[in-house]
């Protein structure tokens, strides 16, 4: 039997606004937002948004979270396990969390391939000059 934890994730989805209204950098709450866009539910979008700040937050105090400390975890953020593995996979996934060492860390992966596909559409699509963008 296929253990969460160990499922493949090397892609996920997100969606996309059209409205220049709906940019993330007109919410109130950007990375809560950004979630949003990863995330079906509000309550797991929340979730995902808590985690990564704390990761980001240990990160910065020069004790990133360790893998092996994942049953902490699920108590601090009260969730089920199966629902913790499934968020991570999810992040990690999408480029926005990566695993180094047994440790999270933030990527910057998930911008990498933003710019890339946005690079892409907008001088081979659109035939618009790269400076432009």
């Amino acid at each position: 039997m296929a253990r969460i934890r160990e499922a493949k994730r090397t892609a996920t989805t997100m969606v996309v606004r059209s409205h220049a209204t709906a940019r993330i950098t007109q919410s109130r709450d950007p990375y809560l937002e950004l979630m949003r866009r990863l995330f079906q539910g509000e309550t797991t979008a929340m979730r995902a948004k808590r985690f990564l700040e704390l990761v980001e937050k240990r990160k910065s105090e020069g004790k990133p979270i360790l893998v092996r400390e994942w049953n902490r975890l699920l108590k601090e953020m009260s969730v089920s396990r199966s629902s913790f593995y499934a968020m991570r996979n999810k992040l990690l996934g999408a480029g926005v969390l990566e695993i180094r060492n047994g440790e999270y860390h933030l990527s910057g992966q998930f911008s990498k391939d933003l710019s890339d596909m946005a690079r892409w559409w907008w001088t081979a699509v659109l035939n618009k000059p790269s400076d432009a963008l």
